[in-house]
């Protein structure tokens, strides 16, 4: 009876652990066991999976360039990415360990890995946007451009006829001065009503005003409802503050003056001939166009950067965690014998974290193997081939272009290859470390 008794509560107890597992089990059969299966299946079949190709898939992921980026831009990440991370997260965490408000610090740190990774990807596209009006970046690169080289306030206008020429000398109208005088129009278009001086006021037309005189005008060639290019009409404003020289064939300057509210400027006491009314070109210079973050050759950079603003907060909070656990008082009969703070992080502090930086290294060189959703966000589609990863090329492959399940199954199974090494030394090690405890 006793024996029976033993076996029956044995029996049991399996019966329980099942029925606690059991739930668990079929969702993992149903969501990871099934589909890695699945997947090995369909790498061996063609695009829609019906006919068997054995290992064609496999050789096929290699011949196309797309494949080839892909992979280089991986290894890119797994070298650069973890060590980024790591180094950043360590260095933040110890500074951050003298600091009265360090929850708080570390706290602001972390929030980024809270947010969404493709939602982080989109707000990095915005902020590495080339034109700094809009880019956070570029926007704060040009506080120092604009100071040492302003852009022109005429900047992305263009003449409205075409007997005036702008080049890179600036903007060109050849007059000629009579008996009677000369007049100059220099009409100007796209730029906006609220692009002009605050001061401006309805442009004056010219008009001859004697002999040795010359009377010209400066303005915004356009109004609404249309109107006759190069002849001043209402509502039709003169821009003021232009600066304008008077050239004479010989390309020199006879006189220089500045435009009024009204656009009107004039010169005096010339001598009858042919004259050019300039604009210099300063006053047409383009503002800075912003570095193109986003453009083939600084996307993988730009990715990265935004990877390590996402994953820096978790290798920051892990690591203090390391720290917090140190024994401190090795650290102070260090210093009690005399070593300085980099001593003491160097020959004590860094190798008792080794375990922590471990643990993190490992994580961050997974996370970067599978590096797909930050990618597709920050990346515009003309760029996507450039930075090209190996899980987005599995998704692009299977989902979209291609629509080829075999080929996308086949770089799948490539990829868990890649990461397979990884987890296996990962687990040894945690293992070592259980037994070491």
């Amino acid at each position: 009876m006793t024996t029976r008794a033993k076996s029956g509560t044995k029996e049991n107890k399996v019966w329980v652990a099942l029925a606690f597992l059991g739930p668990a089990l079929v969702v993992l059969i149903a969501l990871v066991v099934w589909p890695a299966i699945k997947t090995v299946i369909d790498s061996f079949h063609g695009p829609a999976g019906d006919n068997f190709v054995g290992f064609q898939n496999y050789r096929d992921m290699f011949q196309f360039d797309r494949m080839r980026t892909a992979i280089r831009n991986s290894f890119i990440w797994v070298i650069a990415f973890p060590i980024f991370v790591t180094t950043t997260g360590l260095v933040l965490a110890v500074l951050s360990e003298r600091v009265k408000w360090r929850t708080a610090f570390r706290l602001i740190l972390f929030m980024p890995a809270a947010v969404a990774i493709l939602s982080s990807g989109i707000i990095w596209r915005i902020m590495y946007d080339t034109n700094p009006a809009r880019g956070a970046i570029n926007a704060l690169i040009n506080v120092p451009v604009a100071l040492f080289n302003p852009p022109g306030f005429l900047s992305g206008t263009a003449p409205s006829t075409d007997d005036a020429v702008l080049d890179e000398h600036g903007m060109r109208l050849q007059v000629e001065v009579a008996s009677d005088g000369g007049v100059s129009r220099m009409g100007l278009l796209r730029i906006l009503e609220s692009d002009l001086p605050s001061d401006a006021i309805q442009a004056r037309a010219p008009e001859l005003a004697g002999a040795g005189t010359l009377r010209g005008v400066v303005w915004r060639d356009t109004r609404p409802g249309g109107n006759e290019r190069g002849v001043v009409e209402p509502g039709e404003f003169g821009i003021s503050g232009v600066s304008v020289e008077l050239v004479n064939t010989a390309g020199e300057v006879v006189d220089s003056t500045v435009t009024q509210a009204d656009g009107s400027y004039g010169f005096e006491g010339l001598d009858p001939g042919t004259y050019s009314s300039v604009v210099p070109p300063d006053q047409f210079q383009a503002s800075w166009g912003g570095i193109s973050w986003l453009g083939p050759n600084l996307v993988t950079f730009g990715a990265i950067v935004a990877g390590i603003w996402i994953w820096g907060g978790f290798a920051l909070l892990v690591i203090a965690s390391g720290l917090a656990a140190l024994p401190r008082e090795l650290q102070e009969a260090a210093r009690v014998d005399g070593a300085t703070e980099f001593q003491v992080f160097r020959r004590i502090t860094l190798p008792l974290l080794a375990p922590v930086l471990g643990v993190v290294f490992v994580a961050l060189t997974i996370n970067a193997l599978k590096m797909f959703d930050l990618i597709v966000g920050i990346a515009p589609g003309s760029v996507q081939d450039d930075a090209n990863v190996i899980a987005l090329e599995m998704w692009r492959t299977a989902f979209t272009g291609l629509g080829n399940r075999g080929l996308g199954a086949a770089i799948a199974v490539f990829l868990f290859l890649l990461i397979l090494p990884v987890m296996i030394f990962n687990l040894r090690r945690f293992r070592l470390d259980e037994e070491r405890r």
